[in-house]
């Protein structure tokens, strides 16, 4: 007896995100990535997919990219999507990266001067079950160095949600709260462990 569809897509999925994952770049590549003031960072962008209320299939795939460190808007970019691919929790990649990256190769068609440096992901990094979420599925098929910034705490990893969690992530959202280039050295701070 054969495994049922969804079990034989978790499979797929699983061997597609270990194939990929070996092409992740984990280290510092770009010099301003090295800077302490991000020296030479022009172009901040941010991804996400946005449901309409009650609908599980048709949502908006947004595409925004900012001056840094001015954060004045360079270009945007919205298309409403239909998606096909199932709901998998640890799989979200197969759902949501077709359209990101539809949205990263319009721009890089149109405006190729205005191609962020760095793209900040509604989704996670590495932080991830198998070390493998959508920022890194992202990055690894854009070629730009992507970070995941997930709104919902996956239990992964040894961190649990508790109150020592709760904690450390109010202390984290002051630091992001108190000023655009700060919040953006706080996050690059916690993904390089300082």
């Amino acid at each position: 007896m054969s495994a049922p569809p969804a079990q034989d897509l978790v499979k797929q999925w699983e061997s597609e995100q270990a194939r990929l994952r070996q092409q992740v770049v984990e280290e510092d590549t770009e010099d301003w990535q090295r800077s302490p003031d991000f020296s030479g960072l022009q172009r901040v962008g941010g991804v996400d997919l946005s449901f309409i209320k009650g609908d599980d299939v048709n949502a908006c795939a947004q595409l925004v990219v900012l001056s840094y460190p001015d954060l004045e808007v360079l270009y945007e970019d919205s298309q409403m999507v239909t998606l096909t691919a199932p709901y998998i929790a640890g799989f979200l990649a197969f759902r949501e990266t077709p359209f990101l990256l539809e949205a990263l190769q319009r721009l890089e068609q149109n405006q190729p001067n205005l191609l962020p440096q760095v793209v900040f992901v509604d989704g996670n990094g590495l932080f991830h079950y198998r070390e493998f979420g959508l920022a890194c599925h992202l990055g690894v098929l854009s070629g730009l160095p992507c970070v995941g910034v997930a709104k919902n705490l996956l239990q992964v990893q040894g961190v649990f949600k508790n109150e020592e969690h709760q904690s450390q992530a109010r202390t984290e959202w002051r630091c992001l709260e108190s000023t655009p280039a700060l919040a953006f050295e706080c996050l690059v701070g916690k993904l390089a462990g300082k």
